[in-house]
Protein backbone atom coordinates (compact mmCIF):
# COMPACT_ATOMS: atom_id res chain seq x y z
CA UNK A 1 0.00 0.00 0.00
CA UNK A 2 1.96 2.96 -1.21
CA UNK A 3 -1.05 5.78 -1.41
CA UNK A 4 -3.16 7.08 1.42
CA UNK A 5 -6.67 5.91 1.45
CA UNK A 6 -9.70 7.63 2.68
CA UNK A 7 -10.96 5.76 5.96
CA UNK A 8 -12.01 2.71 6.14
CA UNK A 9 -15.90 2.34 5.93
CA UNK A 10 -18.14 -0.07 7.79
CA UNK A 11 -19.78 -2.47 5.60
CA UNK A 12 -23.35 -2.92 6.78
CA UNK A 13 -24.69 -6.67 6.66
CA UNK A 14 -27.18 -6.42 3.86
CA UNK A 15 -28.46 -10.42 4.03
CA UNK A 16 -29.79 -10.73 0.38
CA UNK A 17 -31.61 -13.68 -0.16
CA UNK A 18 -31.15 -14.53 -3.53
CA UNK A 19 -27.05 -13.90 -3.23
CA UNK A 20 -27.64 -16.69 -0.14
CA UNK A 21 -29.04 -19.38 -2.62
CA UNK A 22 -27.00 -18.62 -5.42
CA UNK A 23 -23.74 -19.34 -3.20
CA UNK A 24 -25.33 -22.70 -1.76
CA UNK A 25 -25.59 -23.55 -5.07
CA UNK A 26 -21.83 -22.66 -6.31
CA UNK A 27 -20.78 -23.97 -2.70
CA UNK A 28 -19.97 -28.20 -3.77
CA UNK A 29 -18.27 -26.95 -6.96
CA UNK A 30 -16.33 -24.56 -4.68
CA UNK A 31 -15.39 -26.84 -2.85
CA UNK A 32 -14.50 -30.06 -5.29
CA UNK A 33 -12.36 -27.32 -7.64
CA UNK A 34 -11.02 -24.66 -5.86
CA UNK A 35 -9.79 -26.66 -2.60
CA UNK A 36 -8.36 -29.33 -1.28
CA UNK A 37 -11.26 -30.77 0.38
CA UNK A 38 -12.87 -34.09 -0.57
CA UNK A 39 -15.19 -34.80 2.13
CA UNK A 40 -16.72 -33.27 5.07
CA UNK A 41 -18.38 -35.12 7.83
CA UNK A 42 -19.77 -34.18 11.51
CA UNK A 43 -20.27 -35.19 14.98
CA UNK A 44 -23.48 -34.12 17.53
CA UNK A 45 -25.20 -32.22 14.26
CA UNK A 46 -28.02 -33.06 16.36
CA UNK A 47 -27.16 -30.60 19.26
CA UNK A 48 -27.21 -28.03 16.23
CA UNK A 49 -30.68 -29.04 15.06
CA UNK A 50 -32.12 -28.88 18.55
CA UNK A 51 -30.64 -25.16 18.96
CA UNK A 52 -31.92 -24.24 15.78
CA UNK A 53 -35.65 -25.83 16.45
CA UNK A 54 -35.51 -23.85 19.82
CA UNK A 55 -33.99 -20.57 18.23
CA UNK A 56 -37.02 -20.74 16.02
CA UNK A 57 -39.65 -21.31 18.43
CA UNK A 58 -38.54 -18.23 20.12
CA UNK A 59 -36.79 -19.84 23.49
CA UNK A 60 -32.96 -19.45 23.03
CA UNK A 61 -30.29 -17.12 21.17
CA UNK A 62 -27.13 -18.54 20.25
CA UNK A 63 -23.79 -18.28 18.83
CA UNK A 64 -21.33 -20.48 17.27
CA UNK A 65 -18.05 -20.33 18.31
CA UNK A 66 -15.95 -21.69 15.79
CA UNK A 67 -12.03 -23.40 15.82
CA UNK A 68 -10.42 -21.40 12.94
CA UNK A 69 -6.92 -23.88 12.05
CA UNK A 70 -7.73 -22.76 8.52
CA UNK A 71 -8.84 -20.34 5.55
CA UNK A 72 -11.18 -23.09 4.49
CA UNK A 73 -13.46 -23.47 7.59
CA UNK A 74 -16.03 -20.49 6.09
CA UNK A 75 -16.69 -23.41 3.51
CA UNK A 76 -16.31 -26.39 5.64
CA UNK A 77 -19.06 -24.70 8.31
CA UNK A 78 -21.25 -23.32 5.09
CA UNK A 79 -21.50 -26.87 4.50
CA UNK A 80 -22.26 -27.74 7.68
CA UNK A 81 -25.34 -25.15 7.81
CA UNK A 82 -26.57 -25.67 4.78
CA UNK A 83 -26.17 -29.76 4.07
CA UNK A 84 -25.22 -31.47 7.34
CA UNK A 85 -28.02 -29.45 9.69
CA UNK A 86 -30.90 -30.29 7.16
CA UNK A 87 -29.75 -33.53 6.42
CA UNK A 88 -29.72 -34.89 9.81
CA UNK A 89 -33.33 -32.44 10.74
CA UNK A 90 -35.11 -34.48 8.34
CA UNK A 91 -33.15 -37.96 9.20
CA UNK A 92 -34.79 -36.75 13.05
CA UNK A 93 -37.75 -35.48 11.83
CA UNK A 94 -37.96 -32.08 12.97
CA UNK A 95 -39.35 -29.71 11.04
CA UNK A 96 -37.04 -26.61 10.79
CA UNK A 97 -37.70 -22.70 8.49
CA UNK A 98 -35.59 -23.10 5.78
CA UNK A 99 -32.87 -22.02 4.72
CA UNK A 100 -30.40 -22.50 7.50
CA UNK A 101 -28.10 -20.09 7.98
CA UNK A 102 -25.98 -18.06 10.65
CA UNK A 103 -24.88 -14.52 10.54
CA UNK A 104 -20.69 -14.16 10.50
CA UNK A 105 -18.60 -11.68 12.45
CA UNK A 106 -15.47 -11.11 10.04
CA UNK A 107 -12.33 -9.08 10.15
CA UNK A 108 -12.10 -5.66 8.43
CA UNK A 109 -9.26 -6.60 7.12
CA UNK A 110 -10.19 -9.46 4.89
CA UNK A 111 -11.63 -7.39 2.09
CA UNK A 112 -8.78 -5.59 1.69
CA UNK A 113 -6.44 -8.37 0.88
CA UNK A 114 -9.19 -10.21 -0.49
CA UNK A 115 -11.23 -7.81 -2.73
CA UNK A 116 -14.11 -5.84 -3.31
CA UNK A 117 -15.41 -8.95 -4.64
CA UNK A 118 -15.42 -10.39 -0.82
CA UNK A 119 -16.64 -7.49 0.53
CA UNK A 120 -19.89 -7.25 -1.57
CA UNK A 121 -20.26 -11.14 -1.03
CA UNK A 122 -20.05 -11.10 2.82
CA UNK A 123 -21.98 -8.44 3.01
CA UNK A 124 -25.03 -9.87 1.20
CA UNK A 125 -24.64 -13.22 3.06
CA UNK A 126 -25.12 -11.41 6.45
CA UNK A 127 -21.50 -11.02 7.60
CA UNK A 128 -21.13 -7.80 9.87
CA UNK A 129 -17.41 -6.74 10.02
CA UNK A 130 -15.14 -5.68 12.84
CA UNK A 131 -12.02 -3.88 13.38
CA UNK A 132 -9.73 -6.33 15.54
CA UNK A 133 -6.73 -3.61 16.86
CA UNK A 134 -9.07 -1.17 18.51
CA UNK A 135 -12.76 -0.01 20.17
CA UNK A 136 -14.95 -0.73 16.98
CA UNK A 137 -18.13 0.59 18.43
CA UNK A 138 -20.08 0.41 15.22
CA UNK A 139 -19.10 -2.85 14.22
CA UNK A 140 -19.65 -4.03 17.69
CA UNK A 141 -23.01 -2.20 17.56
CA UNK A 142 -23.80 -4.31 14.58
CA UNK A 143 -22.84 -7.75 15.91
CA UNK A 144 -24.84 -6.69 19.30
CA UNK A 145 -27.99 -6.15 17.56
CA UNK A 146 -27.88 -8.98 15.43
CA UNK A 147 -26.96 -11.26 17.84
CA UNK A 148 -30.19 -10.74 19.98
CA UNK A 149 -32.71 -9.37 16.96
CA UNK A 150 -31.80 -11.01 13.88
CA UNK A 151 -33.26 -13.53 12.05
CA UNK A 152 -30.34 -16.40 12.22
CA UNK A 153 -28.38 -16.99 14.67
CA UNK A 154 -24.58 -15.39 15.39
CA UNK A 155 -21.15 -17.41 14.50
CA UNK A 156 -17.72 -16.40 15.00
CA UNK A 157 -14.01 -16.96 15.81
CA UNK A 158 -13.22 -16.36 19.26
CA UNK A 159 -9.20 -17.17 18.55
CA UNK A 160 -10.01 -14.02 16.18
CA UNK A 161 -7.91 -15.17 13.27
CA UNK A 162 -6.19 -18.94 11.76
CA UNK A 163 -2.92 -19.92 13.67
CA UNK A 164 -2.43 -22.89 11.23
CA UNK A 165 -2.89 -25.56 13.55
CA UNK A 166 -5.36 -28.45 13.69
CA UNK A 167 -4.19 -29.32 17.49
CA UNK A 168 -3.34 -25.92 19.05
CA UNK A 169 -6.30 -23.24 19.98
CA UNK A 170 -4.52 -19.72 20.61
CA UNK A 171 -5.85 -17.98 23.42
CA UNK A 172 -9.59 -16.90 22.87
CA UNK A 173 -10.41 -12.70 22.74
CA UNK A 174 -12.61 -12.23 25.76
CA UNK A 175 -14.91 -10.39 22.92
CA UNK A 176 -16.87 -13.00 22.15
CA UNK A 177 -18.17 -14.09 25.81
CA UNK A 178 -18.80 -10.29 26.37
CA UNK A 179 -20.90 -10.10 23.71
CA UNK A 180 -22.72 -13.15 24.98
CA UNK A 181 -23.62 -11.43 28.26
CA UNK A 182 -24.59 -8.06 26.50
CA UNK A 183 -26.85 -10.45 24.54
CA UNK A 184 -28.42 -11.75 27.88
CA UNK A 185 -28.65 -7.81 28.93
CA UNK A 186 -30.52 -6.64 25.82
CA UNK A 187 -33.28 -9.32 26.00
CA UNK A 188 -33.88 -9.33 29.79
CA UNK A 189 -34.15 -4.88 28.44
CA UNK A 190 -36.96 -5.50 26.49
CA UNK A 191 -38.54 -7.96 29.05
CA UNK A 192 -37.62 -11.29 26.63
CA UNK A 193 -37.35 -14.50 28.47
CA UNK A 194 -35.15 -16.53 25.83
CA UNK A 195 -32.01 -18.12 27.49
CA UNK A 196 -28.45 -17.55 25.85
CA UNK A 197 -25.83 -20.00 24.62
CA UNK A 198 -22.64 -20.46 23.00
CA UNK A 199 -21.79 -23.82 21.39
CA UNK A 200 -18.10 -24.66 20.63
CA UNK A 201 -17.47 -26.12 17.04
CA UNK A 202 -14.14 -27.53 16.26
CA UNK A 203 -13.10 -28.40 13.00
CA UNK A 204 -10.34 -30.49 11.78
CA UNK A 205 -8.47 -31.55 8.60
CA UNK A 206 -6.91 -34.38 7.84
CA UNK A 207 -5.23 -36.04 4.64
CA UNK A 208 -6.68 -38.89 2.55
CA UNK A 209 -3.48 -40.37 2.00
CA UNK A 210 -0.60 -39.31 3.76
CA UNK A 211 1.37 -36.88 1.08
CA UNK A 212 4.95 -37.89 2.30
CA UNK A 213 5.96 -37.18 -1.86
CA UNK A 214 4.36 -33.84 -1.70
CA UNK A 215 5.75 -32.37 1.56
CA UNK A 216 9.18 -33.75 0.64
CA UNK A 217 9.23 -31.66 -2.72
CA UNK A 218 8.15 -28.43 -0.93
CA UNK A 219 10.57 -29.01 1.93
CA UNK A 220 12.94 -29.05 -0.94
CA UNK A 221 11.87 -26.59 -2.21
CA UNK A 222 12.44 -24.63 0.58
CA UNK A 223 15.61 -25.63 1.31
CA UNK A 224 16.77 -24.29 -2.25
CA UNK A 225 14.57 -20.81 -1.69
CA UNK A 226 17.25 -20.47 1.58
CA UNK A 227 20.30 -21.33 0.58
CA UNK A 228 20.75 -24.99 1.94
CA UNK A 229 22.00 -28.22 0.17
CA UNK A 230 18.88 -30.26 -0.72
CA UNK A 231 18.56 -33.08 1.93
CA UNK A 232 21.05 -34.71 4.53
CA UNK A 233 24.08 -36.59 4.11
CA UNK A 234 23.03 -39.93 5.28
CA UNK A 235 19.11 -39.43 3.94
CA UNK A 236 18.11 -42.18 1.79
CA UNK A 237 16.84 -40.12 -1.62
CA UNK A 238 13.46 -42.22 -1.66
CA UNK A 239 10.53 -41.66 0.17
CA UNK A 240 8.23 -44.21 -1.37
CA UNK A 241 10.85 -47.37 -1.81
CA UNK A 242 12.21 -50.42 0.04
CA UNK A 243 13.05 -48.20 3.19
CA UNK A 244 9.91 -46.53 3.66
CA UNK A 245 8.64 -50.13 4.87
CA UNK A 246 11.27 -50.17 7.95
CA UNK A 247 11.69 -46.36 7.95
CA UNK A 248 8.90 -44.28 8.57
CA UNK A 249 9.25 -41.37 6.36
CA UNK A 250 8.58 -38.82 8.72
CA UNK A 251 11.77 -39.69 10.70
CA UNK A 252 13.89 -38.96 6.86
CA UNK A 253 12.20 -35.65 6.88
CA UNK A 254 12.27 -34.59 10.32
CA UNK A 255 15.64 -33.84 10.81
CA UNK A 256 15.51 -31.53 7.16
CA UNK A 257 12.38 -29.94 8.91
CA UNK A 258 14.76 -28.81 12.47
CA UNK A 259 17.78 -28.12 9.85
CA UNK A 260 15.66 -25.55 8.05
CA UNK A 261 13.88 -23.58 10.53
CA UNK A 262 17.28 -23.78 12.22
CA UNK A 263 18.95 -21.93 8.91
CA UNK A 264 16.31 -19.98 8.99
CA UNK A 265 15.96 -18.92 12.91
CA UNK A 266 19.55 -18.10 12.06
CA UNK A 267 19.36 -15.78 9.05
CA UNK A 268 16.31 -14.05 10.77
CA UNK A 269 18.00 -13.24 13.97
CA UNK A 270 21.67 -11.97 12.17
CA UNK A 271 18.73 -9.69 9.76
CA UNK A 272 17.52 -8.20 12.77
CA UNK A 273 21.14 -7.82 14.77
CA UNK A 274 22.59 -6.48 12.18
CA UNK A 275 20.35 -3.84 10.08
CA UNK A 276 18.35 -3.20 12.91
CA UNK A 277 20.38 -3.19 15.73
CA UNK A 278 18.40 -5.53 17.76
CA UNK A 279 19.82 -7.35 20.85
CA UNK A 280 18.24 -11.04 21.19
CA UNK A 281 18.48 -11.96 24.85
CA UNK A 282 20.21 -15.47 25.61
CA UNK A 283 19.94 -17.32 29.08
CA UNK A 284 22.63 -18.73 30.62
CA UNK A 285 20.97 -22.46 30.34
CA UNK A 286 20.95 -22.49 26.49
CA UNK A 287 23.76 -24.45 26.28
CA UNK A 288 22.57 -27.44 28.40
CA UNK A 289 19.33 -27.19 26.58
CA UNK A 290 18.46 -29.86 24.07
CA UNK A 291 17.95 -28.50 20.87
CA UNK A 292 13.96 -28.17 20.33
CA UNK A 293 13.80 -26.45 23.81
CA UNK A 294 16.76 -23.83 22.61
CA UNK A 295 15.13 -23.51 19.24
CA UNK A 296 11.45 -22.56 21.23
CA UNK A 297 13.64 -20.29 23.28
CA UNK A 298 14.93 -18.40 20.45
CA UNK A 299 11.73 -18.50 18.53
CA UNK A 300 9.70 -16.47 21.14
CA UNK A 301 12.71 -14.07 21.54
CA UNK A 302 12.95 -13.34 17.70
CA UNK A 303 9.06 -12.65 17.50
CA UNK A 304 9.17 -10.17 20.29
CA UNK A 305 12.46 -8.64 18.59
CA UNK A 306 10.45 -8.45 15.40
CA UNK A 307 7.30 -6.67 16.78
CA UNK A 308 9.74 -4.25 19.14
CA UNK A 309 11.29 -2.96 15.93
CA UNK A 310 7.63 -1.95 14.41
CA UNK A 311 6.28 -1.03 17.99
CA UNK A 312 9.21 2.13 17.79
CA UNK A 313 8.14 2.82 14.57
CA UNK A 314 4.56 3.81 15.98
CA UNK A 315 5.50 4.53 18.94
CA UNK A 316 3.56 1.62 20.48
CA UNK A 317 4.75 -0.04 23.69
CA UNK A 318 5.11 -3.79 24.22
CA UNK A 319 2.13 -5.12 26.30
CA UNK A 320 -0.65 -7.71 26.18
CA UNK A 321 0.74 -11.14 24.38
CA UNK A 322 1.68 -11.72 20.20
CA UNK A 323 -1.46 -11.48 19.29
CA UNK A 324 -2.80 -8.13 21.11
CA UNK A 325 0.29 -7.01 20.04
CA UNK A 326 -0.02 -7.83 16.40
CA UNK A 327 -3.56 -6.65 16.53
CA UNK A 328 -2.49 -3.00 17.80
CA UNK A 329 0.46 -3.20 15.58
CA UNK A 330 -2.35 -3.63 12.38
CA UNK A 331 -4.49 -1.28 13.61
CA UNK A 332 -1.70 2.06 14.06
CA UNK A 333 -0.49 1.09 10.11
CA UNK A 334 -4.01 1.45 9.18
CA UNK A 335 -4.17 4.72 10.89
CA UNK A 336 -1.69 6.11 9.09
CA UNK A 337 -3.16 4.39 5.74
CA UNK A 338 -6.72 5.37 5.67
CA UNK A 339 -6.82 8.48 7.30
CA UNK A 340 -9.08 9.47 9.59
CA UNK A 341 -7.90 12.87 9.94
CA UNK A 342 -8.27 13.97 6.34
CA UNK A 343 -11.48 14.77 5.58
CA UNK A 344 -10.92 15.56 2.21
CA UNK A 345 -8.26 13.73 -0.19
CA UNK A 346 -8.97 15.54 -3.31
CA UNK A 347 -8.35 18.94 -1.02
CA UNK A 348 -4.55 18.35 -0.35
CA UNK A 349 -1.71 20.37 -2.08
CA UNK A 350 0.26 17.84 -3.91
CA UNK A 351 2.81 18.51 -1.60
CA UNK A 352 0.58 17.29 1.07
CA UNK A 353 -0.71 14.71 -0.64
CA UNK A 354 2.99 13.24 -1.32
CA UNK A 355 4.09 13.62 2.56
CA UNK A 356 0.61 11.70 2.91
CA UNK A 357 1.75 8.83 0.39
CA UNK A 358 5.37 8.46 2.36
CA UNK A 359 3.56 7.67 5.63
CA UNK A 360 0.82 5.24 4.18
CA UNK A 361 4.11 3.62 2.33
CA UNK A 362 6.05 3.88 5.55
CA UNK A 363 3.14 2.39 8.03
CA UNK A 364 2.98 -1.01 5.03
CA UNK A 365 6.41 -1.47 4.96
CA UNK A 366 6.55 -1.24 8.95
CA UNK A 367 3.33 -3.95 9.05
CA UNK A 368 5.43 -6.43 7.67
CA UNK A 369 7.42 -6.99 10.50
CA UNK A 370 4.18 -7.65 12.22
CA UNK A 371 2.78 -9.74 9.49
CA UNK A 372 5.91 -12.32 9.80
CA UNK A 373 5.65 -12.52 13.61
CA UNK A 374 1.35 -13.40 12.61
CA UNK A 375 2.16 -16.79 11.29
CA UNK A 376 4.11 -17.52 14.42
CA UNK A 377 1.99 -16.62 17.35
CA UNK A 378 1.50 -20.93 18.02
CA UNK A 379 4.76 -22.06 16.71
CA UNK A 380 6.80 -24.37 19.38
CA UNK A 381 10.05 -26.17 18.70
CA UNK A 382 8.21 -29.51 19.78
CA UNK A 383 4.93 -29.84 17.99
CA UNK A 384 6.38 -31.93 15.40
CA UNK A 385 8.57 -34.31 17.63
CA UNK A 386 5.64 -34.83 20.02
CA UNK A 387 3.20 -36.48 17.38
CA UNK A 388 5.21 -36.76 14.02
CA UNK A 389 1.63 -37.03 11.69
CA UNK A 390 2.28 -35.55 8.69
CA UNK A 391 -0.49 -33.44 9.47
CA UNK A 392 1.96 -31.70 11.71
CA UNK A 393 4.89 -31.76 9.61
CA UNK A 394 2.32 -30.08 6.97
CA UNK A 395 0.98 -27.13 9.04
CA UNK A 396 4.83 -26.53 10.29
CA UNK A 397 6.26 -27.00 6.74
CA UNK A 398 2.94 -24.45 5.77
CA UNK A 399 3.98 -21.84 7.93
CA UNK A 400 7.86 -22.26 6.92
CA UNK A 401 6.54 -21.26 3.49
CA UNK A 402 4.64 -17.72 4.23
CA UNK A 403 7.32 -17.27 5.75
CA UNK A 404 9.47 -17.13 2.91
CA UNK A 405 7.09 -16.25 0.83
CA UNK A 406 6.44 -13.28 2.86
CA UNK A 407 9.83 -12.33 2.63
CA UNK A 408 10.89 -12.86 -1.25
CA UNK A 409 7.44 -10.55 -1.68
CA UNK A 410 5.21 -13.39 -2.80
CA UNK A 411 1.60 -13.76 -1.94
CA UNK A 412 0.94 -15.92 1.28
CA UNK A 413 -2.53 -16.52 0.21
CA UNK A 414 -1.30 -18.85 -2.53
CA UNK A 415 -0.98 -21.55 -0.17
CA UNK A 416 0.42 -25.04 -2.47
CA UNK A 417 -1.91 -28.21 -1.94
CA UNK A 418 -0.27 -31.20 -0.95
CA UNK A 419 -3.14 -33.82 -1.42
CA UNK A 420 -7.19 -33.94 -0.39
CA UNK A 421 -8.31 -33.77 2.70
CA UNK A 422 -11.71 -34.77 4.54
CA UNK A 423 -12.87 -32.39 7.39
CA UNK A 424 -13.59 -33.33 11.03
CA UNK A 425 -16.42 -31.05 12.36
CA UNK A 426 -17.54 -31.56 15.81
CA UNK A 427 -20.02 -30.08 17.73
CA UNK A 428 -19.94 -29.09 21.50
CA UNK A 429 -22.22 -29.12 24.17
CA UNK A 430 -24.13 -25.78 24.54
CA UNK A 431 -22.69 -23.18 27.12
CA UNK A 432 -25.16 -21.45 28.87
CA UNK A 433 -24.37 -17.43 29.14
CA UNK A 434 -27.76 -16.70 31.09
CA UNK A 435 -27.21 -18.98 33.77
CA UNK A 436 -24.01 -16.63 34.51
CA UNK A 437 -25.36 -13.33 34.70
CA UNK A 438 -25.53 -13.08 38.82
CA UNK A 439 -21.72 -13.63 38.33
CA UNK A 440 -21.93 -10.96 36.01
CA UNK A 441 -23.72 -8.54 38.06
CA UNK A 442 -21.08 -9.28 40.72
CA UNK A 443 -17.91 -9.36 38.84
CA UNK A 444 -17.98 -8.68 34.98
CA UNK A 445 -14.46 -9.51 33.93
CA UNK A 446 -14.29 -12.70 36.44
CA UNK A 447 -17.54 -13.66 34.35
CA UNK A 448 -15.95 -12.91 31.22
CA UNK A 449 -12.81 -14.70 31.84
CA UNK A 450 -14.53 -18.11 33.06
CA UNK A 451 -17.13 -17.78 29.73
CA UNK A 452 -13.75 -17.47 28.09
CA UNK A 453 -11.61 -19.91 29.63
CA UNK A 454 -15.05 -22.70 29.96
CA UNK A 455 -14.90 -21.69 26.17
CA UNK A 456 -11.50 -22.44 25.22
CA UNK A 457 -11.59 -25.94 27.70
CA UNK A 458 -14.25 -27.34 25.61
CA UNK A 459 -12.61 -26.30 22.05
CA UNK A 460 -9.31 -27.99 23.44
CA UNK A 461 -11.52 -30.85 24.20
CA UNK A 462 -12.47 -31.29 20.42
CA UNK A 463 -9.53 -31.13 18.96
CA UNK A 464 -8.90 -34.92 19.35
CA UNK A 465 -9.65 -36.65 15.95
CA UNK A 466 -11.26 -39.98 16.61
CA UNK A 467 -11.16 -42.24 13.82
Amino acid sequence: MNHVQPPLEFIPPALNPLVLRGTQLLLPFWLEYKTSIANIEAENVEVLVDMYRQFQTGKIRFLMAFRHPSTDDPLSLAYLLWKLVPQVAKQQRVSLNYPIHAHFIYDRGIPLWAGSSVSWLYSNLGGTPIHRGKVDRMGLRSARNLFANAQFPMMASPEGATNGHNEIISPLEPGIAQMGFWCVEDLLKAGRSQEVFMVPIGIQYKYIEAPWQSLEKLLTQLEIDSGLPVGMKDESEAIDKDLSSILHPSSLLYRRLHRLGEHILLLIEDFYTRFYHQTLPKPPELATMDANEALTFRLKALLDVVLQVAEKSFNLQPKGSLIDRCRRLEQAGWDWIYREDIKNLEALSPLERGLADRIAEEASLRMWHMRLVESFVAVTGRYVLEKPTVERFAETTLLLWDMLTRIQGGNPFGRPKLGKQRVKITVGEPLSVSSRWDEYHSSRRKAVADLTHDLQNSLQGLTSWKS
